[in-house]
């Protein structure tokens, strides 16, 4: 008999206009010392059924229908037992580890908390049992850690304190809502083996909800495929990935970058229009296109910089070295990735290309001008027209009190003061419909739209002043895989229909080598290597880029 029954479960939110529905009919069996992987876009259900298992659908939204056995206890009919289940025999893993964890208590004071809630034991008893569980989840000199604040560890080791929360009162079911998103390939594959690890050694039942494929494809047993509330289809890993019988499983499939091969255009299947046609690039008409050379758009030469004294901890007489002697060039029109794991250096070169951090020694040269000796304000303003930034989470870099209309208007505004109003507006109109969206759209707010839709705003903005060079800080990372595609299609076009440079942050390797012309590896603020990309993936040069190329994702093992 199945540990965890979902049957026939409808979840409902009653809107005062509408009601939607957020799962309908849901049917999912897990049993103990299994993985079973739940998938789907945003808005499809999947966290909708996590929530619903551990009672914490929030208002309005309403448990309309169905039953949840656990372990032979229906959890609707004992709302009592869902309370005191949670924690005890049921485990949480959040995706982002920063905002699971309380700021101003020691990790030892909240696993001690968290035990004492659920069992009998002293508080001495509570710390043996906290250091040990630091211990089982891989956090080294777990002792001396057990008095350390959340903002003192990275984000792969918040993880692995989220974790031992989530186990520390024994449970038997572990659901793990995107645990591994907002994390580098080697610490995602650390922390995916340790639960594959603690499931057979536990026999724990674990619900992994994820928008990766690839994740799937390695971690799991069995796969459920939601769409609109709706489960779709289920069955074993390697079944429903090799040979699925939905048009959307296929869609979800083929719309993951592959890993062992260069395409020209990402895949998307539900919208077969859109496979070997293009964006129509309005403004087109309206831009100053530079002619491509072989010349180098950006030159970085020797660049270093180190944050001094109390910049990251409080009371450290040690400086941190983020960026260490680096050099590489970005030739104009080429799409050039940075790669590298948390706290390699990527983010802070790119806020240095832009000016917003000083290097500590070192040059920066954008089109053969020091981009680091620029005083003037009129020469900084040139400058800045000339690039601009996508960020990871388009929702937080856009201003929510703006309309759409408002955001994409402000750097036009700024750099062309003069522009009158029609031609402001059918600026807008043709910068919305380049990235394919409604002029109807303009009046909008940010948050009446999908996190898809709201990254095209972003681009739309990006794009308003006409740059030669785009930053694209991990542009897609919070995406799921079919938006992402949409996207990723969508910067290939503008670039090369617009003569655009790219520089492309991520930490997602399959995504970079479908995207990118060259690469630059980065580890503890060093550059490892620098080659072209097909070159860096048949033939890498470096051991850590070896590391980091062998520790990825492949949905093409599940072929094997």
């Amino acid at each position: 008999m199945s540990f965890l029954k979902i049957h026939n479960l409808s979840v409902d939110y009653k809107m005062r206009k509408e009601t939607v529905y957020a799962a309908k009919e849901v049917n999912i069996e897990v049993n103990k010392g299994e993985i079973l992987g739940l998938v789907g876009e945003s808005g499809s259900g999947k966290s909708t059924v996590g929530n619903a298992i551990i009672d914490l659908i929030d208002e309005p939204g309403k448990i309309t229908n169905g039953s949840i056995m656990l372990g032979g206890i229906d959890l609707q009919t004992h709302t009592n037992n869902t309370v005191n289940y949670r924690g005890k025999k049921i485990g949480l893993i959040f995706q982002d580890p920063q905002t699971s964890l309380n700021p101003i208590l020691t990790i030892g004071e909240q696993l001690i908390e968290t035990i004492q809630t659920h069992l009998d034991l002293s508080k001495e008893q509570a710390k043996n049992k906290s250091i040990s569980l630091l211990k089982e989840v891989g956090i080294k000199d777990a002792e001396k850690r057990f008095d350390n604040y959340p903002h003192q560890f990275s984000g792969g080791m918040r993880q692995r304190v989220v974790i031992s929360l989530a186990l520390c009162c024994e449970p038997e079911l572990l659901i793990a809502d995107e645990p591994t998103t907002a994390l580098d390939v080697s610490i995602q594959s650390q922390i995916l083996d340790l639960i594959k690890k603690l499931t057979r050694e536990r026999n724990l039942a674990v619900i992994l909800i994820t928008h990766d494929m690839g994740v799937i494809a390695e971690t799991s047993d069995r796969v459920a495929v939601m769409k609109n509330g709706n489960l779709i289809e289920i069955g074993a890993t390697k079944k429903v990935l090799t040979d699925p019988k939905e048009i959307y499983t296929k869609s979800l499939v083929s719309s993951v970058p592959p890993t062992n091969k260069k395409i020209s255009r990402f895949v998307i299947v539900e919208k077969e229009n859109e496979l070997n046609t293009k964006h129509n690039i309005k403004i087109l008409n309206r831009w100053t296109k530079t002619e491509i050379t072989d010349q180098n758009l950006v030159q970085v030469k020797n660049l270093s910089k180190s944050f001094e004294d109390n910049f990251f901890l409080e009371n450290s007489k040690n400086s941190v070295m983020a960026v260490d002697n680096i050099s590489f060039n970005i030739k104009e029109g080429e799409i050039f990735g940075l790669v590298g794991e948390s706290g390699s250096g990527k983010s802070t070169i790119a806020k240095m290309i832009v000016n917003l951090f000083k290097p500590s020694s070192g040059e920066i040269f954008f089109d053969d001008i020091c981009v680091t000796k620029i005083k003037k304000n009129k020469e900084l303003m040139k400058f800045r027209r000339q690039i601009q930034m996508i960020f990871q989470d388009p929702y937080s870099s856009l201003n929510g009190r703006l309309k759409v209309k408002e955001i994409i208007s402000e750097p036009i505004k700024l750099h062309n003061p003069k522009i009158s109003k029609p031609d402001l507006d059918n600026y807008i109109f043709d910068l919305l419909e380049s990235v394919e969206l409604s002029q109807t759209s303009s009046d909008r707010y940010p948050h009446e739209f999908s996190g898809g839709q709201r990254q095209r705003i972003s681009i739309a903005r990006a794009l308003a002043t006409q740059p030669r060079l785009l930053i694209c800080d991990e542009p897609t990372s919070a995406l799921d895989v079919s938006i992402q595609a949409q996207i990723l299609n969508l910067l290939k076009d503008l670039q090369e229909e617009l003569n655009l440079t790219i520089l492309f942050i991520s930490h997602d390797l399959p995504v970079v080598r479908q995207m990118c012309n060259r690469i630059g590896v980065l580890k503890e603020g060093k550059l490892c290597e620098v080659s072209n990309t097909e070159e860096l993936f048949l033939k890498p040069k470096d051991s850590y880029t070896k590391e980091l190329l062998h520790l990825m994702p492949k949905i093409e093992s599940i072929y094997k």
